[in-house]
């Protein structure tokens, strides 16, 4: 049977302008994607303590923190154990971020240009500490794979810098579960080499709501050395003073 000159006019209507958007539809883009993770991740306050171990071939290290989150821009994190840590704690305000140490009883401002290193030894960066946006701000993103896990979606997102954004990786890839939690986040450098991992387990209730309750942070070159959070208490959603994110009050907690 002819198709009619009109039945093929709308045939062609439909594969060029109606099908896209439906599709669209059901598939998040994948800027929101990964500006929700990032927003779940931190909710609007959040206040958590947790063990950080950083395991080496030759040694492990334990420490005990508390973290206290406000928006995307505010957080405060402060060692109680053990002992020879306890004090020392990380301001982090917008783009800047201070050390405090009790045994010089002074206060640091961290250079832009180390926000990227390595966090009281461990496997995460101080710009890790905070899940900070820069990667919302200043990084492409491209929706690469749609699955399936245990009954959800899970969205693979590549994330891409502006060229002129100062960003240390070459791209970033995030695996986003559709209740907007992230499983895995890998770092690629210049070359597009993996260098560090980051998976999320033990996913359960916390504070009203879903949550990861371990963080393992994986240097993919050196398997042997990681960093695991595991959380012991989360809380979301309640009021936390001003104060708390001053340097009066890094310094001086009372």
């Amino acid at each position: 049977m002819k198709m009619c000159f009109k039945e093929y006019a709308i045939s062609v209507f439909f594969i060029i302008y109606l099908l896209p958007s439906l599709l669209r539809a059901d598939t998040p883009r994948a800027a929101e994607l990964v500006r929700e993770a990032i927003d779940y991740w931190r909710d609007k306050s959040s206040y958590s303590e947790a063990e950080m171990i950083i395991h080496r071939p030759d040694w492990e290290r334990r420490l005990e923190l508390k973290m206290w989150t406000r928006g995307s821009d505010l957080s405060l994190v402060r060692f109680t154990a053990p002992a020879k840590d306890a004090g020392n704690a990380n301001l982090k305000r917008g783009s800047e971020m201070w050390s405090y140490s009790p045994k010089i009883n002074r206060i640091i401002k961290i250079p832009s240009s180390m926000m990227h290193q390595s966090w009281m030894g461990s496997d995460f960066s101080y710009n890790d500490l905070a899940k900070a946006d820069e990667i919302v701000r200043d990084y492409d993103h491209t929706l690469v794979k749609t699955e399936k896990l245990d009954g959800l979606k899970v969205y693979t997102v590549e994330s891409v810098p502006h060229e002129d954004a100062p960003v240390v990786w070459g791209k970033e890839l995030l695996k986003i579960r559709e209740d907007k939690i992230i499983l895995e986040h890998l770092y690629f450098d210049q070359d597009m080499k993996l260098i560090k991992k980051l998976e999320a387990s033990q996913i359960r209730m916390a504070g009203g709501k879903l949550y990861p309750m371990v963080i393992l942070m994986t240097n993919v070159e050196k398997p042997e050395h990681w960093t695991k959070v595991t959380h012991k208490e989360v809380v979301f959603n309640l009021e936390i003073p001003d104060r708390y994110f001053t340097l009066s009050f890094l310094r001086n907690p009372r």
